[in-house]
């Protein structure tokens, strides 16, 4: 191990129990012995000298590389030791580290220029990876962002159901009333808002995989008339729409397109209407995309702080009537994803190749630590033209929670099990 490299984990790691092997054999150890250990074997020079240089980057490719592995312990339980140390805003303490994320800061509007061209591209690197992937480790409905979970005991499709039944809540939506979906996903969500609500939802999307999904879930629910999915940019949009609801899209617009977003958002929606925002956020300061989910997992995506969205949000003449912030609800999301996903590693092997599923290992047990341990959350922004188009007070959410609990319970029956596609390979 070389000794740079020890400097740097040798003052990083003060609590905790973490062995390094490097390539020679020989092993260190770090930390003061306390909590589960971790056992980390880096098994090439190159490995270990990226890792130096770049630790956020060549450590997990490292990982996916098969150039380094953990003997004892997991992903999940070396990021918590790491985190520990580091404190929910922390950085590693080297200053070669530290001039490299002074640069990806003042460099990252450049990485985030997310032109309908390039957002159709990035859409493609994630959505449209084969659906068999996502059933193996989503819900029934195929909801991919964050659950709600109104008790700790819930399953993952019971929290997802009650994500749709907050959201909607929030929406205070009237039958015969017409939304606009920005990011539609797989359709559940504008499927369950068109069934409760008889409201005629339009979902717009850049992911064919998921357009092709989504239409045909439709066709299964005989729901024509009420619920239009298209594979269409939003801000080609020029109809005006009583509700706005976006759920996991947020993140993929960019800081340089934030203004241009809720601009377009404001013409959209009527004078009386009310929108929903629900994204990942970070509750610390602006900040830079993880390299190595930038590189792999989302290109193009950035993860807001509330004060880069809320002056946006001023600046485009819309009112904001609602902050909610879920703290832990992604954290326990993700825990269901990456036991999911890895009790069906093989089968998700047997779609992609062994590099995909470890490089996927490692996205959701590190998103799963950036939740628990960091500083990322997510917020739901409740957003109008008016002061006075919602109540005074917020007891018309909770009361609509339990009309539409009651509702599903009288109707109950189960989502149409999304259709197979056909298998596509990673694009890297």
């Amino acid at each position: 191990m070389n000794v740079f490299l020890r400097t740097v984990v040798d003052r990083l790691v003060r609590t905790g129990n973490l062995t390094v092997t490097g390539p020679d054999g020989t092993s260190h150890s770090f930390g003061d012995g306390s909590g589960d250990p971790v056992h980390l074997v880096i098994k090439t020079g190159r490995a270990e000298r990226a890792i130096t240089l770049h630790p956020t980057l060549a450590l997990p490719e490292a990982f996916m590389d098969e150039e380094l592995d953990i003997v004892e312990g997991d992903v999940l339980g070396l990021l918590h030791l790491v985190y520990r140390n580091m404190g929910p805003h922390g950085s590693i303490d080297a200053s070669w580290t530290k001039a490299a994320d002074a640069v990806r800061l003042a460099v990252r509007r450049l990485q985030q220029v997310n032109t309908i061209g390039r957002s159709r591209k990035n859409v493609a690197h994630h959505y449209d990876l084969s659906g068999e992937l996502y059933r193996l480790f989503l819900d029934d409905d195929m909801q991919y962002s964050c659950a709600y979970f109104e008790r700790p005991d819930m399953t993952l499709d019971e929290a997802q159901l009650a994500k749709k039944r907050h959201i909607a809540s929030k929406l205070k939506l009237k039958p015969g009333q017409n939304v606009l979906d920005i990011g539609s996903g797989w359709g559940g969500l504008g499927l369950y808002l068109a069934k409760c609500f008889d409201a005629d939802v339009l979902g717009v999307t850049l992911s064919t995989e998921q357009h092709a999904v989504s239409t045909e879930r439709v066709r299964q629910e005989e729901l024509e008339g009420h619920v239009h999915f298209e594979l269409r940019d939003y801000r080609d949009l020029s109809e005006r729409f009583d509700r706005i609801v976006s759920v996991g899209m947020f993140e993929h617009v960019g800081v340089n397109f934030y203004r241009a977003y809720f601009e377009k958002v404001a013409t959209l929606l009527k004078p009386d209407g009310v929108m929903v925002l629900h994204s990942i956020g970070r509750s610390g300061p602006p900040s830079t995309t993880n390299p190595f989910i930038r590189k792999h997992i989302f290109p193009g995506g950035y993860i807001p702080a509330l004060s880069e969205v809320l002056p946006a949000i001023e600046k485009a003449g819309l009112m904001v009537t609602d902050v909610e912030i879920l703290r832990l609800h992604y954290a326990e999301t993700l825990k269901h994803w990456r036991q999911r996903f890895l009790a069906n590693r093989e089968r998700a092997k047997a779609i992609y190749d062994e590099r995909f599923c470890r490089m996927w290992e490692f996205y959701l047990a590190g998103s799963e630590a950036a939740f628990r341990w960091q500083d990322l959350m997510v917020f739901q922004v409740q957003l109008a033209h008016r002061n006075d188009t919602l109540p005074l007070t917020r007891d018309y959410i909770g009361k609509c929670e339990k009309a539409l609990a009651i509702h599903e319970a009288a109707h109950e029956t189960a989502p149409p099990r999304a259709p197979a596609r056909k298998r596509r390979k990673v694009s890297e």
